[in-house]
């Protein structure tokens, strides 16, 4: 391929992190990733991290604990707003826990949430917006929280493509009583699979350590709120107080976190830079509709939507794009309304006109921490004179 949907950001130091774990031979979650939960928490100005094993299994065990939670748990059959585009795993822990789902339309140009349409959606029975900053690119948070405080509804936000975003100068992924991540290979920091959850809510925190560790006790702070300690140590051991996952990480995971954090900041500003020549190569391309930048966006990638005046056909652009060796996909995970499994939810649509145009004549193409110019060029020249 001669422009890549992502890039390996691994150096030395994450092959030397590796290869210390290797020499300690104890692979199994221990100080690696207690130590980078503190550093990545600290980064983002939150309390507390819990890490498992992807961004998937912090949407999983971040809802099961809003569901274990002691005042105003989340319950099967509450209405939860999502956005019509978003990754499969955003929506499958909220139907594998029998909540309902009330998708939002998309602004075609940001991607995110139509903030009119959501206003409209939000009612007594919405119990949590679960809000996902689409490829990078911040939400409108001050209106999606003031819809929150306005009606009593908790605010969950999906942060697994936008890490180091921000708006208001505030980090998206901070907004939420629940925060969720993602480390997987491709996305802002790696640590080959993996992810976080955050919060600045104690027994959120030591709900969300115990679903990822089998429910037991293990691993729980003195002071924990969730259950009562015994006296006797051997039951102790293995007391199970919830029904949960194991979803650890690995020390591997940890330990390349710790190296990928120190780079995020440096990593952050390559993505914005080549965003900034991607915008001036493409802005008076009226074929495309390219995403409008809300606050400060992380640039996870790069997408492109055939603009509805065009002459443009998307198999035309693909076609191109095959012959120049350059990756492109679906954004994000499209339309999530117009994928087979959707049969299996309990859900309504207020409406998804602008998810499905975006679905049906959008793509996107890869960005990365390093010079992107001569992909962004070839992208330029194969595109220009179709």
């Amino acid at each position: 391929m001669n422009y890549e949907l992502a890039y390996s950001t691994f150096g030395r130091e994450e092959k030397q992190a590796m290869y210390d774990v290797i020499e300690s031979d104890i692979f199994s979650m221990g100080k690696n990733v207690k130590a980078f939960e503190q550093e990545f928490a600290a980064f983002f100005g939150k309390k507390y991290a819990v890490m498992v094993n992807s961004g998937s299994s912090a949407n999983l065990v971040a809802i099961a604990a809003l569901f274990h939670k002691k005042n105003a748990p989340l319950k099967r059959g509450d209405e939860v707003i999502v956005p019509c585009i978003s990754w499969a795993t955003t929506f499958y822990p909220l139907q594998q826990y029998g909540l309902k789902l009330k998708f939002v339309d998309i602004e075609v140009d940001t991607l995110n949430y139509d903030i009119t349409e959501l206003k409209k959606a939000a009612s007594e029975k919405t119990k949590l917006i679960l809000t996902v900053s689409v490829l990078g690119n911040p939400n409108y948070y001050d209106a999606i929280e003031t819809i929150c405080e306005e009606n009593n509804i908790m605010l969950f936000d999906d942060n697994c493509e936008s890490m180091g975003a921000k708006y208001n100068g505030k980090y998206t992924g901070t907004s939420g009583i629940v925060n969720t991540f993602s480390t997987f290979f491709s996305h802002h920091i790696s640590t080959m699979e993996g992810g976080l959850i955050l919060t600045d809510d104690f027994e959120i925190y030591s709900l969300c350590k115990s679903l990822r560790n089998h429910g037991w006790t293990r691993d729980q702070d003195e002071n924990s709120p969730i259950y009562e300690k015994k006296d006797d140590d051997f039951f102790e051991a293995y007391r199970f107080i919830l029904p949960g996952y194991n979803v650890r990480p690995g020390e591997l995971q940890g330990a390349l976190g710790l190296q990928q954090i120190k780079k995020l900041p440096a990593m952050l500003e390559q993505r914005r830079k080549n965003a900034q020549y991607f915008q001036k190569k493409f802005v008076n391309d009226k074929r495309f509709i390219i995403q409008k930048e809300i606050g400060e966006s992380s640039w996870f990638s790069f997408t492109m939507i055939i603009n509805p005046k065009s002459h443009l056909k998307r198999e035309d652009v693909f076609r191109a794009l095959k012959k120049a060796k350059i990756g492109y996909r679906i954004i994000t995970g499209g339309n999530f309304l117009e994928h087979d499994v959707i049969k299996y939810f309990d859900y309504e649509v207020t409406k998804s006109t602008n998810a499905s145009y975006a679905h049906n004549n959008g793509f996107f193409v890869g960005n990365a921490p390093k010079d992107m110019t001569q992909e962004i060029d070839l992208l330029y020249t194969t595109l220009k004179d179709l």
